[in-house]
């Protein structure tokens, strides 16, 4: 073909064709192999002059929502909350999310996970810690926001405090609660166990307080009694930003949020628990206040508004990026 002539289309196939089969006879390159699910586990945002990071313990996935959500209800009512949201209405995925709040001065975590013997699918927050940037040395307070075994599961190490360098605070009513020796008993054993192994040995190194105190400037706790006797949430404030961690207020985003009034398997008391998410889940919705939960999906952290019975979820977006 003369060089200036024109590009036909019969002549730009048959380029391909030649292309193709220069191709063909070239080396040939395995197909990339498949790697599995991968997800984020660590997430971390500006608040004011602290740092909020939340970090992924793992996951459980259980058959659900009903009857852990939803107790008091027809099975058939909450399949179709699911569904209508669109989610399965037979499964559902379940997420254990601690906290870790740097104030400048001190580093604080809550809640510790599920620990090293729910590995590997649950237990992961050492590793994750790590490669959020920070190692368990340098962790100053650990906070339990209530003792049920996820939250408490991950203070021991070996046999040893996973936190060696940390002081300890939680509500005086929930430590109240769970540490007696005539816990170890009946419906309360399971949960009591596992206090006396890893949360007794701590006691002289906890400070326990009640709703209304602070573990330091801007960070305070506020009554989330129900689920336990003693559960609290904390209200984080940095430079008029703020934040509320509600532990395990509302586990799920959609059941909890959208029918707080129905009951959920591990509230101990049940009315209690429901009271207590209709005033903080009240609360964050009508002032806006993003917070991040215990098993909400991750990274946790949302927003809510008043809509219908109860409230709607919306994960946070770019929020934190964008504001001052």
């Amino acid at each position: 073909m003369p060089r200036n002539a024109p590009l036909t289309r019969r002549a730009a196939l048959a380029g391909l064709g030649g292309a193709g089969l220069a191709l063909a006879a070239g080396p040939a390159f395995s197909a990339a192999p498949m790697l599995g699910p991968l997800r984020p586990t660590v997430n971390r945002v500006k608040l004011g002059s602290f740092e909020v990071t939340t970090i992924w313990d793992g996951a459980a996935v259980l058959d659900g929502p009903h009857p852990i959500f939803g107790e008091n209800q027809e099975a058939a009512a909450v399949q179709a909350l699911a569904v209508e949201n669109g989610l399965p209405g037979d499964k559902m995925e379940i997420s254990f999310t601690p906290v870790l709040v740097n104030t400048g001065s001190e580093l604080i975590l809550f809640d510790t996970g599920n620990g090293e013997g729910a590995r590997p699918g649950r237990g992961n927050l050492r590793p994750h810690l790590e490669a959020a940037g920070y190692s368990p040395d340098q962790v100053d307070v650990v906070v339990l926001t209530h003792m049920h075994p996820d939250h408490i599961g991950g203070m021991m190490e070996g046999g040893a405090p996973a936190f060696p360098n940390a002081r300890y605070v939680t509500a005086a009513a929930e430590y109240d609660f769970w540490s007696p020796e005539e816990r170890l008993s009946g419906p309360t054993e399971r949960v009591a166990t596992l206090v006396q192994s890893n949360v007794k040995p701590m006691a002289e190194k906890m400070t326990f307080i009640k709703p209304g105190d602070t573990v330091a400037s801007g960070v305070e706790a506020i009554d989330a009694s129900g689920h336990t006797p003693g559960m609290t949430n904390w209200h984080i404030e940095s430079e008029g930003q703020r934040l509320v961690i509600i532990a395990d207020t509302a586990n799920h985003f959609v059941v909890s949020m959208q029918r707080p009034d129905w009951h959920v398997r591990f509230d101990m008391d049940k009315e209690g628990a429901a009271a207590t998410r209709q005033r903080v889940l009240g609360m964050i919705a009508a002032d806006g206040i993003p917070f991040t939960g215990y098993h909400m999906p991750f990274p946790g952290i949302g927003y809510l508004e008043a809509a219908g019975e109860g409230f709607h979820y919306t994960a946070a977006a770019y929020q934190f990026a964008v504001r001052g």
